[in-house]
């Protein structure tokens, strides 16, 4: 029932600083603009998902949370919600996992500049339930406005959205058995631990687990995002041009994939750019 990720929430202090940044790094301009509730909303949406950057605004109860939320855990990926086709379907398979679902609110957002209109539906699991990461599922009435290139070399879409975990049975039982997730790959290495992979649309969930002393066993995180890319060297070029610190490409540790780490221009997120290489024959 799952179909794809809709979008990742990051939270941040200075929405204006952090859509400045996403702009550089993505190439693209914002498709949408908001302010409700509390709540100033700037999002990008790419071909397979889209990134919502969120921060607090006003003195309003939610601003207040979204703020005490950054105090606690900082700035940075707060959560991820899937796209589901029926979402009254999909809460009553979560109330039967015993996930707690709240109930459906139809929720709408309207954008600053043109003045459109989306509107969806939405649920979301108890946190306590789902390892730690806070997770929606959403149904949504219309498409939203894609963000254009404003710059050679875009970032085409998102690759995959890393989860860290120190118990990946528990984490492959949630995202496998109970969401429904398929897995792609699971394998082991002694430098970087445990990778599993499961699809989701045309985009991987990825659990890692890098054993760590004294690490929590019962709460997972969002660690970080990888996008994708057409031409690895291009979009490396374009980026140091726009004065962000990135590596020498590599291959990734995805078979036929080459591989950037961008280390400044992401609001502190763990960021990896990839390209699918042609496979010979």
């Amino acid at each position: 029932m799952i179909t794809g990720l809709d979008h990742v929430v990051v939270l941040l202090e200075d929405i204006g600083a952090g859509a400045a940044a996403y702009e550089q790094l993505l190439g693209r301009a914002p498709s949408w603009r908001s302010h409700h509730d509390g709540a100033e909303t700037v999002l990008f949406t790419l071909d397979n998902m889209t990134l919502e950057l969120m921060a607090p605004e006003g003195d309003s109860p939610n601003a207040e949370r979204i703020r005490s939320v950054i105090k606690i855990w900082g700035a940075g990926l707060a959560s991820i919600c899937f796209r589901v086709d029926d979402l009254a379907k999909m809460h009553r398979r979560l109330d039967r996992l015993a996930l707690h679902p709240e109930p459906v609110a139809e929720v709408e957002s309207r954008d600053a500049g043109s003045g459109a209109l989306l509107r969806w539906k939405r649920t979301r699991a108890s946190t306590d339930l789902t390892r730690g990461v806070r997770m929606f599922f959403l149904e949504l009435a219309e498409d939203r406005p894609r963000s254009a290139a404003i710059s050679a070399d875009p970032v085409l879409a998102l690759d995959h959205v890393v989860v860290s975990t120190e118990d990946p049975e528990r984490a492959a039982a949630l995202y496998g058995a109970r969401l429904g997730l398929d897995m792609a790959l699971d394998r082991s290495h002694q430098e970087w631990g445990q990778l599993m992979f499961f699809r989701c649309g045309d985009l991987i969930v990825e659990l890692v687990r890098r054993p760590v002393a004294g690490s929590d066993q019962a709460h997972d995180k969002l660690w970080g995002l990888s996008w994708r890319v057409a031409d690895i060297t291009a979009t490396r070029a374009r980026l140091i041009g726009a004065g962000i610190d990135v590596s020498e490409v590599r291959n990734g540790r995805k078979p036929g994939t080459r591989v950037i780490s961008v280390r400044s221009g992401a609001c502190g997120i763990h960021t990896l750019l990839l390209q699918r290489t042609p496979r010979a024959g």
